[in-house]
């Protein structure tokens, strides 16, 4: 089955430092590191490597930094055809701060060119969301692309997966048109007004994303694992325990390895095992898209846990 990604691109400019700094603080850092990133791109290449068939579709700028995410792509064979440009924004950056010892980090996005998506360039990617089974976008482009994109997707009835990050308000209907929705813990309570610290909660919060339309609904627990809620399952589906290093991008990783597993026709249970393999690999290894794990390390893994 064929997957489209639709979502963000920037480049991450991420530092390691001791702690992370406080309102004002200066802290020394330990290692600079650039490189390709940004929600949608992340999930792309997450995707791509744990061997969807699929096509990323974002929005860079004509810059310097726009080089990173085509060179990138080529060098992992991915088609880059689909590419938008914009020729009034930059392409998009973030600025990571991650704390060497605890592995926790701050970001600061700048979407740029990624921000500024338009209905000329969403009708642009019309045919390629009619011949796609999935569809998977996220929050961080402006919302008014990410609404006309799921508007074609539902239309053409092509399965819509939403990640609700970086979380912003959403109307009831969007989500009604969403096969399955991946929020994590903070942004289901934001959308929901419940707070999900175990599985009562869990559920109670699904519940009232479905009263919303959502036909399926995966939230992301950080090293708890994830909760999966539909009319077959309702469980946590544990996280795997490795030794972090860097934990930035171990949603994306999820959503990319999760989209995989849906698009080869594994259940929503057997896709969550299969997302947190992918996670549990790519917090081993620092930066975003670059430490998302290749098909082979991924099936590796699970077989050596017993997945």
């Amino acid at each position: 089955m064929r997957v489209v990604v639709f979502g963000s691109y920037v480049t991450d400019l991420m530092g390691r430092a001791g702690h992370l700094p406080t309102p004002g603080e200066t802290v020394m850092g330990s290692l600079f590191q650039m490189g390709p990133g940004g929600k949608g791109f992340n999930q792309g290449v997450a995707a791509h490597k744990s061997g969807a068939d699929m096509v990323m579709v974002t929005k860079i700028g004509r810059d310097a930094f726009a080089d990173v995410p085509i060179q990138t792509m080529r060098d992992l064979g991915m088609d880059t055809s689909h590419i938008l440009y914009s020729d009034t924004k930059e392409t998009g950056a973030a600025l990571i701060a991650v704390d060497e010892n605890t592995s926790e980090n701050q970001i600061l996005v700048v979407p740029g060119a990624s921000g500024d998506i338009t209905k000329a360039d969403t009708d642009k990617v019309a045919g390629l969301i009619e011949d796609a089974d999935f569809l998977l976008t996220q929050l961080e482009t402006n919302l008014d692309s990410v609404v006309s994109v799921i508007d074609m997707a539902f239309e053409r009835n092509v399965k819509v997966i939403l990640n609700t990050a970086p979380i912003q308000e959403i109307d009831d209907a969007l989500l009604g048109k969403v096969y399955i929705v991946t929020p994590n813990e903070v942004e289901a309570e934001y959308l929901t007004g419940v707070k999900v610290t175990d599985l009562d909660t869990a559920i109670e919060a699904a519940n009232v994303l479905k009263s919303k339309g959502v036909e399926q609904v995966v939230i992301t627990l950080g090293s708890k694992g994830v909760f999966i809620s539909n009319d077959e399952f309702e469980e946590i589906i544990p996280a795997f325990k490795v030794d972090a290093v860097d934990t930035t991008g171990a949603g994306d990783a999820f959503n990319g390895g999760f989209v995989t597993a849906l698009s080869e026709g594994k259940n929503i249970k057997e896709a969550a095992v299969f997302g947190n393999a992918v996670a549990a690999l790519s917090v081993q290894k620092m930066g975003t898209t670059v430490s998302m794990p290749g098909r082979g390390e991924v099936e590796g893994f699970l077989e050596s846990v017993g997945g």
